[in-house]
């Protein structure tokens, strides 16, 4: 359909491929993203479904595999449910685990000069406030079964891994024939 060598993925790579494709006659009906600034914008006017495994990597970059607390711990197990529960389920869950926790996430740590203070538990609040900001995206797939959206964007990830894999057996390529292989491999 469409690729371009990009050096860094942005909402103006985004704009413009959106372009191509429309120009060219595709009707672009939802789309499914991993979280990247300012992207969701670009198709504000179409359904959009965040990747959920890509919430559940951010989600556990904050948390790390094996959290320390009880609250991290119970969000961590709530977001390995994402991928197997309803909207409904998830959201009402995500509720009461942040009902449970509120005045825990509301602790404050004081500088010794107890004027400055900082959120003690501030990753296990960063997890959170992902959570809540993305929750809008991330059941798209189940409100609009009629699109038949996938959850994640893992098939195409796999692509993208197969594309690189075959281009790491191709090592020391000058840039332009590194460029002529993918077009080759893209085009096939």
């Amino acid at each position: 359909m469409y690729w371009k060598e990009i050096t860094t993925e942005n909402k103006a790579a985004y704009e413009e491929t959106r372009c191509f494709l429309e120009a060219a006659g595709f009707n672009i009906l939802a789309v499914v993203l991993d979280e990247k600034h300012g992207i969701k914008e670009v198709f504000s006017d179409r359904v959009v479904q965040l990747c959920q495994y890509h919430q559940q990597q951010i989600v556990g970059r904050y948390l790390t595999t094996r959290p320390k607390t009880e609250a991290g711990q119970e969000l961590k197990l709530l977001i390995d449910l994402l991928t197997k529960i309803d909207e409904d389920l998830f959201t009402e869950a995500l509720k009461n685990w942040h009902e449970k926790w509120r005045e825990f996430l509301k602790e404050r740590t004081y500088n010794s000069d107890g004027k400055h203070w900082w959120y003690t538990h501030r990753r296990l609040r960063a997890a959170y406030r992902s959570l809540m900001t993305n929750l809008p995206y991330l059941f798209s797939y189940q409100r609009y079964p009629e699109l038949n959206i996938p959850n994640t964007n893992n098939s195409l990830e796999g692509y993208f891994s197969k594309l690189k894999r075959l281009l790491n057996n191709h090592n020391g390529l000058k840039p332009w024939r590194r460029l002529k292989l993918i077009n080759t491999i893209l085009n096939d």
